[in-house]
C-alpha cells in the first residue's frame, strides 16, 4: 500500500514538474491571463448570494501585498512558482475588489413597489423610437408620492402612440404607472433587475395620458457633452429615417446610431435566425470599417498633393483621422462593450502605425478586456461582453496560427486569387465566430441558428464593401444636408441584406431550440477556450477537454417546472 502511495506521488511530481516547465516555456503568453484573473474574481463576486462586507476585497488585497513583501529578498527554489501565485491571487482579488467597489458606487435608489398612475417629471436623457410608439428614459425624477430620498436617478417610460417632439436636455411631464425593474423570467435567464442597477436606472413604467414638454433646457460641462452626444443621435437618426422609410431606414438608422428599437418585430426575428444579428451590434466589423475606410481615404487624398507626399507623414496622419473618426463612432453609436472593445483593438493598431510598430495580436484583445473590466466589471455577465470577446479571441487565435504556418509568396495574387482568398476569409471568420460564440447564444438566447455561414457569406461583402463606405460617406455629407447622395445606395446594400435574411431565417431548421446549460458547464467551456487560445504549445489542445466537458452540461440542462409543464400539456 505504501509503495503504491509513493508512486502516486512520485506521478503527481512528475505530472507537477511538466507542466512547470510547459509554462516556463510560454513565459511570453502570461500577461495574457491578467483579464483571466480579473473576470474570475468578478465572477466571484457577482456568484455571492449574499453582500459581501465592504472591507473584504481591499483588505485581502492589503494582506495580499503584506505577504508578498518577502518574496522580493527569497531567493530559494521556488521562487518563481510563489511570484506566480501572488500574483495570480491577487489579480483574483483586484477582479473581486473592482466589482465591489463599482457596485458600491454606482448604487442609487430603487422604487419598492408599483406605483401610480401618478405625475412624474424628468429631464430626457434618450429617446427611443420604437415601432409603434416612443420610449423615454428621463434623469432626475420627481415622482408625485415619492420622497426624495427613495426617488431613483433615472426612470424609463413607454409613451403612447403619439409622436413627440422631445430632445436630451428637455424637461418632461407625463402620467405614468411606473414600477421597480422586473426580476429574470425565469432561474438563470436574463437579469434586468442587475443590468438596470448599473444603467442607473430604478424603474420602469408605461404613460396613461399624453407627456408634456415643460422646458427646453441644455445641460453644461461634461453632462451637456452627454446631452450632446445624445441629441446629434438622435438628429442622426430621424435625418436617416426622413430620407429611407420603413425597415430599411430603420436598420440604416441603427447601423450609424446603434439605436435599433424602431427595426420592426420581423425584420429583427429575420436578422436573429439567420445568423446576421451581429451585424446590428456595433463592434469589430464596423469600427474597423470605419477607421479603414478614413485610413485609406485621407491617406489617398494626401498622395494626391506631392508637396505634402513626398515631404510629410502621411501614412500618420491618416491613423490619427482613422482613430479619430472611429472614437466619434463609437461614441455616437452608444459606446456599448462590443464598440469600445473595438475601438480599443483598432485605436491599438493605430497607434502602432504611429509608433512604426505591428499592432493587432492576442495582447490588444487582452488590453481591451483589462480596460473593459477595471471601469466596467459588470459588463463581464453581459452577453454583449462575452459574444464579443469569445469571437475576437477565438479569430486572433486562428489567424495567428495560420500566418505561421503560411508559406511566403514571391508573386503578387491575381484578381481572382484575391476574390477567393477574400471569401475563403469570410468563411473561416464565420465558421470561427460562430463556433466561439454558440455556447455563449445557447446559455443567453436558448438557441443555434443552423444557416449562419449562407446569410453571412453573402451580408457580410455587402456591409464591408457597400454599405459601411457609403455609411461614412453619409457622416462626411451631413453637415452639408447631401447625405441622401450617400443613403440611397447605402439604403440597396440595406435592402438586400434584408431579403437575404427573410429568406435564410424562411428555410426549414433556420434555429434550433436548446436548454440553456448550467453556469458551471460555460465556466468551464470558457475556461477551456481560453487555454486553447492564449497558450502557443501543443498542450494547449487540453482545452479541447474543457470545452467536451462542459458542453456536456447540456445534458444536464433542464427546462424551468412552469415551461415543463406547458411542454407536457401541448
Amino acid at each position: 500500500m505504501a509503495r503504491g502511495w509513493r508512486s502516486v506521488l512520485a506521478g503527481v511530481g512528475v505530472a507537477a514538474r511538466s507542466l512547470a516547465a510547459a509554462a516556463a516555456a510560454e513565459r511570453g503568453q502570461w500577461a495574457l491571463w491578467i483579464p483571466v484573473g480579473l473576470g474570475a474574481g468578478i465572477g466571484v463576486y457577482f456568484g455571492l448570494p449574499l453582500e459581501p462586507p465592504a472591507w473584504l476585497g481591499l483588505s485581502v488585497l492589503a494582506v495580499l501585498a503584506a505577504v508578498s513583501v518577502p518574496l522580493r529578498g527569497y531567493a530559494g527554489r521556488h521562487r518563481g512558482a510563489l511570484v506566480v501565485a501572488a500574483i495570480a491571487a491577487a489579480t483574483l482579488v483586484l477582479g473581486f475588489t473592482l466589482a465591489q467597489v463599482r457596485t458600491v458606487f454606482v448604487a442609487a435608489p430603487v422604487l419598492e413597489k408599483r406605483i401610480g398612475p401618478t405625475a412624474v417629471v424628468g429631464r430626457v436623457v434618450r429617446l427611443e423610437t420604437l415601432p409603434d410608439g416612443n420610449r423615454v428614459t428621463l434623469e432626475k425624477p420627481r415622482i408625485a408620492g415619492v420622497g426624495p430620498e427613495r426617488t431613483p436617478e433615472r426612470v424609463r417610460v413607454r409613451l403612447r402612440g403619439e409622436a413627440l417632439d422631445a430632445w436630451p436636455g428637455d424637461w418632461l411631464r407625463v402620467r405614468a404607472i411606473v414600477a421597480p425593474p422586473p426580476p429574470p423570467a425565469a432561474p438563470g435567464a436574463f437579469d434586468f433587475q442587475r443590468q438596470a442597477f448599473f444603467d442607473g436606472l430604478g424603474g420602469v413604467g408605461f404613460a396613461v395620458g399624453r407627456a408634456e414638454i415643460t422646458a427646453r433646457g441644455r445641460g453644461e460641462g461634461l453632462d451637456g457633452l452627454a446631452l450632446g452626444l445624445s441629441r446629434l443621435r438622435q438628429l442622426i437618426a430621424e435625418r436617416v429615417r426622413g430620407h429611407s422609410t420603413g425597415a430599411v431606414g430603420a436598420v440604416t438608422a441603427a447601423l450609424m446610431t446603434g439605436e435599433r428599437g424602431a427595426i420592426p418585430e420581423p425584420v429583427m426575428v429575420a436578422i436573429r435566425d439567420s445568423g446576421l444579428a451581429h451585424l446590428l451590434a456595433i463592434s469589430g466589423l464596423h469600427i474597423g470599417l470605419v477607421a479603414g475606410v478614413l485610413f485609406f481615404a485621407v491617406r489617398a487624398a494626401l498622395a494626391l498633393v506631392p508637396f505634402v507626399a513626398l515631404r510629410q507623414p502621411i501614412k500618420k496622419w491618416a491613423a490619427v483621422a482613422a482613430i479619430a473618426g472611429a472614437l466619434v463612432y463609437a461614441l455616437l453609436t452608444g459606446a456599448t462593450v462590443p464598440s469600445l472593445r473595438a475601438f480599443l483593438m483598432i485605436g491599438l493598431v493605430l497607434l502602432a502605425v504611429l509608433v512604426d510598430r505591428r499592432g493587432i495580436s492576442m495582447r490588444v484583445v487582452a488590453w481591451a478586456a483589462v480596460v473593459i473590466l477595471v471601469f466596467q466589471p459588470e459588463s463581464l455577465l453581459s452577453a454583449s461582453f462575452q459574444l464579443s470577446f469569445a469571437a475576437v479571441a477565438a479569430l486572433v487565435a486562428v489567424y495567428e496560427a495560420i500566418r505561421l504556418h503560411r508559406p511566403e509568396r514571391t508573386e503578387a495574387p491575381s484578381p481572382f486569387r484575391r476574390a477567393g482568398v477574400y471569401v475563403l476569409g469570410v468563411a473561416v471568420t464565420t465558421v470561427v465566430a460562430g463556433i466561439a460564440t454558440a455556447p455563449f447564444a445557447v446559455f443567453h438566447f436558448n438557441r443555434f441558428v443552423e444557416y449562419g455561414l449562407a446569410a453571412n457569406l453573402v451580408a457580410v461583402p455587402v456591409t464591408a464593401l457597400w454599405i459601411m463606405p457609403w455609411a461614412v460617406g453619409a457622416f462626411l455629407l451631413m453637415p452639408f444636408g447631401l447625405e441622401a447622395l450617400a443613403l440611397a445606395p447605402m439604403g440597396w446594400g440595406v435592402g438586400l441584406v434584408i431579403r437575404v435574411a427573410e429568406m435564410v431565417a424562411a428555410w426549414p431548421g433556420a434555429v434550433v431550440a436548446l436548454p440553456a446549460m448550467p453556469v458551471w458547464g460555460l465556466a468551464v467551456i470558457a475556461a477551456g477556450g481560453l487555454w486553447l487560445t492564449l497558450w502557443r504549445r501543443r498542450w494547449r489542445l487540453w482545452g479541447a477537454a474543457g470545452i467536451a466537458a462542459g458542453g456536456a452540461s447540456l445534458l444536464l440542462a433542464a427546462c424551468p417546472p412552469m415551461f415543463s409543464s406547458m411542454r407536457t400539456a401541448s
